[in-house]
């Protein structure tokens, strides 16, 4: 197996999981993104290791199941990107509601660049020749979801920091219309690439 080396604790391309995270933290605090988060990386955990042990066989068989998942991806983050541009300043909180368990399940399960990006990194870490295949795909599987979560909670908490500069009405407003500006653009860059 090669070294593994995780570099990309900050993703350079947008991803819904970042703005995800960081637009409940500026909006719940970072506390309220807890269930979320665990929800996505128990999410991580089980896709990422299915992925490493065949789910991309899988998914060549029936290439529809990528498309389909592609198309509820993006109306799922675009259907996000819409209940946060739409949403009320901070105090609106008697009807909005933090994200739950099974958001954050939802959101790693519909997203069709994460199934990518794992698909890529096991071609660089997993050869055929690896001795105790199962075991380097657990250990795979685990530093790839702990870096993701570290990372998803990084972003959660900036939000939550961005939020304590943006405590107007007026700019927690505005703040909201950008996270949601954000993720609208990406769930249509999800949908066209």
């Amino acid at each position: 197996m090669r070294s593994l080396h995780f570099y990309f604790l900050w993703p350079t391309a947008p991803a819904p999981g970042n703005v995800f995270f960081a637009a409940n933290g500026a909006y719940f605090g970072f506390k309220a993104t807890i269930p979320a988060n665990t929800g996505y990386h128990l999410a991580t955990f089980a896709i990422t290791a299915a992925i490493g042990f065949g789910f991309v066989a899988a998914m060549d068989l029936v290439p529809q199941i990528f498309v389909a998942m592609k198309l509820a991806g993006s109306a799922y983050v675009l259907w996000l990107a819409w209940k946060l541009f739409t949403a009320d300043a901070l105090n609106d909180r008697q009807t909005a509601r933090p994200a739950t368990l099974w958001d954050g399940i939802i959101l790693l399960v519909l997203n069709p660049k994460a199934y990518v990006i794992i698909a890529l990194m096991f071609t660089q870490f997993l050869t055929s020749d690896t001795n105790n295949q199962t075991g380097t795909v657990l250990f795979i599987t685990a530093v790839f979801t702990l870096n993701n979560l570290i990372a998803f909670s990084l972003w959660a908490l900036l939000g939550d920091r961005i939020a304590k500069v943006f405590h107007s009405p007026h700019s927690a407003r505005r703040l909201n219309r950008a996270f949601g500006a954000i993720l609208a653009a990406v769930a249509l860059w999800m949908l066209v690439a």
